[in-house]
């Protein structure tokens, strides 16, 4: 049975979607149950499959016995294990805790609601797993379909929102498969390992690299890149907040993988990192993309707002310390998906207790919060920790790798871009603590007597918060055995 965990990973949540909407016209009660059960089994997939690679290697899976190039192999290696075990940890926590919400919001389509949920994890299951470039295309407009579909389903403007998202969404992808069309022109085969076979051939080849630039920016869409990132913070702002807790933590870092993965795998570091002048304009398109963000962020008034901003300058912390080209940077990129994954499930689990408990997340609203909510707001600071980058948090470690890895490469204004970051990150985040903990002013530095009374969220939504939270600190304490048991295994040799 275990040599078949690799198909699992994508047959158990395709699967149960369908039985989830077949369900909804039977009896919508065990919706719920079922799909929690699904994401509970991938997980626990996911995690042997992990401790599989760890002990004896990557594990290659053919579909259906037909062997590579001719048929579709996934590959779960040192690179992507990890990062499937999060996905699937993100997904299960965010729908246990956007329980309330989808039963509220999503009533009488509940069972729709819950295979579109399903089908998006999919498609971001397999673009990880995945060992076709061409399949990691299919795989990309499942994820992204399904992920329309979750934001489109909120009301006022989301509807709009996810238009614009869309829009740009598909030119990405059209980007993406334009390369793979030039990749398949100048090799004939779509799989990867035998692509980076066929590399070292073919260094000189301009279609190659014109592959390389059109797959790049058809990504650099996708994961909203600056100054590609214009449908992001109201796509995810506007989104209900189950959709919300589900897409933010993973949508980009996924697309960052593709990036690793396709920059890695696909066209070799060697190949990809050959022309310094464009790894050079990428890293200062992402110290762009860093300082943006960040000033962005400041000048927000509600709280989901100024993380979807955070979102867009950790884009660029990933991109750039990818496109450094040296250990140090692709190590603090890889780990960073993994981190910025945890810690952005940890802020909108946050938000969406905080929204609905108040019914609004303005600045203005979250006077004396401490005290009402005082479980979220635990939570909250310690993802807040993590984000600006205080130790034992695993913000801390990704953070000093991929600082390593500019001064390594002689990147000061990446360096610059990375510490402005996190001060800006420290004032965003204080300021918040300064209105929730101070505010309203009084009598008695800023206390009453006896304090608001405590209020807060249900249970099914602080709990996955308090565990999200802690895994915040349990990921730092554990960052040394997942770098150089995993991460560090996974960058080839040429990348010094």
């Amino acid at each position: 049975m275990t040599q078949h965990f690799p198909a699992l990973l994508i047959i158990i949540p395709l699967l149960s979607a369908l039985i989830v909407s077949a369900m909804g016209w039977i009896d919508r009660r065990w919706c719920f149950p079922l799909a929690v059960a699904s994401l509970a089994g991938a997980l626990a997939v996911s995690v042997g499959l992990c401790a599989q690679v760890m002990a004896a290697g990557p594990i290659v899976y053919k579909m259906a016995g037909w062997r590579p190039p001719i048929g579709i192999v996934y590959v779960i290696d040192y690179l992507n294990a990890p990062v499937l075990v999060v996905i699937l940890a993100v997904a299960l926590l965010n729908l246990i805790s956007a329980k309330t919400w989808i039963e509220r919001d999503f009533a009488e389509k509940l069972s729709a609601y819950l295979a579109l949920y399903l089908m998006f994890l999919s498609g971001m299951v397999g673009i990880v797993a995945t060992g076709d470039a061409f399949n990691l295309y299919v795989l990309l407009e499942i994820g992204s379909l399904t992920g329309y579909a979750l934001i489109g389903l909120g009301k006022e403007r989301a509807p709009l929102s996810s238009l614009n998202y869309l829009f740009m969404g598909t030119i990405g992808a059209s980007f993406y498969l334009l390369g793979i069309g030039y990749i398949y022109i100048a090799t004939g085969t779509l799989n990867m390992a035998d692509i980076a076979t066929m590399m070292p051939k073919l260094a000189g080849s301009g279609t190659l690299f014109l592959a390389l630039v059109i797959c790049m920016a058809g990504l650099f869409v996708k994961m909203a890149l600056f100054p590609l990132h214009g449908w992001l913070p109201n796509a995810y702002s506007n989104a209900p907040s189950a959709s919300a807790g589900l897409i933010a933590p993973l949508t980009t870092k996924v697309m960052i993988y593709a990036m690793v993965r396709v920059g890695l795998t696909v066209f070799t570091p060697e190949f990809t990192f050959s022309r310094a002048l464009l790894s050079e304009a990428i890293v200062w398109l992402a110290v762009a993309a860093i300082v943006t963000g960040s000033l962005l962020a400041l000048m927000q008034r509600r709280l989901s707002r100024m993380l979807t901003y955070i979102i867009v300058a950790e884009v660029g912390y990933m991109v750039g310390g990818f496109w450094l080209g040296n250990k140090a940077g692709v190590t603090g990129a890889t780990l960073h998906i993994i981190n910025d994954a945890a810690m952005t499930l940890t802020l909108f689990m946050a938000v969406s207790a905080i929204v609905w408990k108040l019914g609004s997340d303005r600045f203005e609203d979250l006077q004396g919060l401490f005290g009402k909510m005082p479980f979220t707001m635990t939570g909250f600071v310690l993802a807040a920790l993590a984000v600006i980058g205080i130790p034992p948090t695993c913000g801390f470690f990704s953070k000093w790798y991929l600082i390593s890895g500019g001064i390594d490469a002689g990147q000061w204004g990446f360096v610059a871009a990375l510490l402005f970051s996190s001060l800006v990150n420290a004032v965003l985040f204080f300021r918040i603590f300064e209105i929730a903990f101070f505010e309203p002013f009084a009598e008695g530095h800023g206390h009453h007597d006896h304090g608001p009374a405590m209020s807060e969220a249900p249970v099914t939504m602080v709990v996955p918060l308090i565990l999200a939270a802690l895994s915040l600190i349990a990921l730092g304490l554990y960052t040394g055995d997942i770098v150089t048991k995993l991460i560090q295994l996974a960058i080839p040799a040429g990348i010094a």
